[in-house]
Parts: structure tokens; sequence; C-alpha cells
């Protein structure tokens, strides 16, 4: 399959790539890294209020662009390459839950928020480690009010408020699950940011201890939609981690060019030059799964789920074996804090499993495939 972007796309990716340049830099990665917060204000209302990439896949009539979910991975894909520490992909997920189960009074006083940046959202679905799916989840919701923990929530201390995944019991007692919306500053709302290998990536563990909360899209059962919004943030993240995958391979390129040994550049070696060809091949194998479930889910492709599992396990494999390359031909130096490989290295050990790592990924994909 040969896969091209349109004129409009590239234009948007390139003010994407001069905005990441200079706003992203590794230097400004470190910085931020190390703060509470995990991101800089300023340049949260610059890519959203002024460039209006958190506007890019809303609908225009709630505020935002009217762009596709291929639009918004070219974004995700730009900001896994350059590291950005911000709650875009928190707030992109967020406004994609409710897109897909609110109603439209709900849409419109929630996501013209969302789409100026105005209201950071996030989407707080896990509890159990190790468990990704409907089946984990625990946390109750009785006459809305929330009971239980929710952990590896995107940027969940700084969320305005936080689109939260419960399970509940219908009229005649049928356990189902619901979309809960909370406020950040709810009162028996418990945040806490956790130490996790990746710093660039604030992760939160929420406890709700009687927390009052408003459902979302009425009291059906919402599982079918919770399925639908996990595949969609699968895909984000894995047009993300192209993006980082890509980034590892030009700099361990231009490194293997320019470090001499034995009188000649390492790049010139036939060692170096396989390992640097296969890095090539598994990004781009990788980018075609993901470009292609994001062009799904911009059509609503009936392949959809498939194609979610697909691009999630093709980009968690190609991420850390280019990771991983990408520090072994660094040689000593690429285990050093002061080079800068090791910070794509522990994104992509923290993003090969979150959503699901490759092994679940691929189960599901042969589960749905035989249906």
């Amino acid at each position: 399959m040969q896969f091209t972007f349109n004129e409009e796309q590239d234009q948007l990716r390139a003010t994407a790539q001069k905005f990441l340049a200079d706003k992203s830099p590794t230097v400004e990665v470190r910085r931020l890294m190390e703060t509470h917060q995990g991101y800089d204000p300023i340049v949260w209302a610059q890519l959203s209020s002024e460039l209006g990439f958190t506007a890019t896949h809303i609908p225009e009539t709630y505020g935002g662009l009217g762009l596709s979910y291929a639009e918004l991975g070219i974004l995700f894909e730009e900001m896994g390459r350059t590291l950005l520490c911000a709650p875009f992909l928190a707030t992109a997920l967020g406004a994609t839950a409710i897109m897909n189960v609110a109603t439209e009074s709900e849409k419109s006083e929630l996501l013209p928020d969302i789409a100026t940046g105005t209201r950071i959202a996030t989407l707080a679905v896990f509890e159990s480690f190790g468990k990704w799916d409907t089946d984990s989840i625990e946390l109750t919701a009785k006459n809305n009010r929330l009971n239980g923990t929710k952990r590896y929530v995107l940027d969940g201390h700084i969320a305005n408020f936080i689109i939260v995944v419960a399970r509940t019991t219908n009229r005649n007692g049928a356990d189902n699950i619901g979309f809960f919306l909370v406020d950040g500053d709810a009162p028996g709302l418990k945040r806490r940011v956790v130490k996790t290998i990746d710093s660039t990536r604030k992760l939160t563990q929420l406890e709700f201890v009687d927390v009052a909360a408003r459902r979302l899209g009425g009291n059906a059962d919402q599982s079918a939609k919770l399925a639908e919004t996990l595949d969609l943030a699968a895909i984000g993240l894995a047009n993300e981690m192209v993006g980082g995958a890509q980034h590892l391979v030009d700099e361990t390129v231009k490194y293997a060019a320019e470090r001499i040994q034995f009188g000649r550049a390492i790049g010139s070696f036939q060692a170096i030059k396989h390992k640097c060809a296969d890095m090539l091949l598994d990004v781009e194998m990788a980018k075609s799964a993901a470009y292609y479930a994001a062009t799904a889910a911009a059509s609503s492709d009936p392949e959809l789920p498939v194609l979610a599992n697909l691009a999630k396990a093709a980009a968690s494999e190609a991420y850390m074996r280019i990771a991983a390359e990408c520090i072994q031909i660094h040689g000593g130096i690429g285990f050093t804090w002061d080079n800068d490989t090791h910070l794509w290295f522990k994104r992509a050990k923290s993003s090969e499993v979150f959503f699901g790592d490759p092994s679940y990924h691929k189960e599901q994909l042969v589960t749905r495939w035989q249906h």
C-alpha cells in the first residue's frame, strides 16, 4: 500500500515541526520533566488558542476545526518525535470520549473549552495493574457518587475535569459501564502523581471517596463506546510512538556518520549499516500500520478495531527495538544521563505497555478477526 498525505496535511505537519523545534528542544524537555506540573502553560496556550491544535478533531459545531483523526495523528507523531511535555494526549482522549458518548447539549457545553485549551481534560479508565480491558473496572457509581481508585491517569493532577469510566447498575439491576464527568477539584477526590520510568509523561493515581459526578450520554450501557474510545486511544499512541522511533533512527544515522573509530566513521562498517537498515524497515512498517489505522478512524472503517490492535502492537515492538539498537550503536555514551537517548528509550518502554502491550493487542486482534 502506498500512503501519501495531501497538501493541507503536509502544511499542518510543517507548522507542528516548526513550533515544536522551537518550543520543545531537549533542554526544555529535561526542565519540564522535573517539575510537578510537567508542562509550560505559556506553550500550552500557544499550541491551543493560537495554533488550534487542541481543536483539531473537534467538530466546528463545538468550536473545533472539524478535521479528522488523520490530522490528529500527524500532531501526535510530531509531538512524539520531540517528546513534547504537555497534556495534549490526555486532553485529546478526553475530548474523544466526550464526542463518543455525550449528548448534543453536553458536547456543546464541554467541547468548546477543550478546543480553545481553556480547560484540560483527561480520561480515567484503568485500575488493576496489567489489565487494560472492561472487566478490570471496579470503581463504582451509585446515585452519581463515585467510590474507588483509578491508576495510570494521564495528567490527572492538572486536569480541570476528568472523564471517569465506572461500573454501575441500571433500573433492572443489571451491571453496566458508564462515563462520568468529575471536576478536578471535587471534594473527596485525591490526586497523586506516581513515580514512573518515563518522567516526561505524568501519570496520576486518583482516589474517589463519595465523589459527586455527572453521567454523560444517558443511562444505557456504554461498554461498546468504551471499546471504541480505547481503540482510538491506541491509534493515537501508535502514531505518537512512530514519531519517537523516527527521531531515534535519524539521530542514530547522524551519529554513525560522525563517530570515528579505527580511523573511519562507524557508519561505514557493514554491521552498523545492517542495524540502521533494520531500524529503517521497522519504523516504516510501523508507520504504515499507524497511518492506516488513523485513516480508518477518520473514515469510520468497520475494520477499525483490528487495525487499532495491529497499529499499537507494531508501533510498540518497533519503538522498543529501535530504542535498544540506538543505545547499542551509541556505545558507552548511550547509557549516560547526559546523552539524550535514554529519554526516548524510557518513553518507548512506558508507551509499550500503556493501553496494552503487544501481546495483549495481538490476542485482541486474533479474537476480533475471528468474529
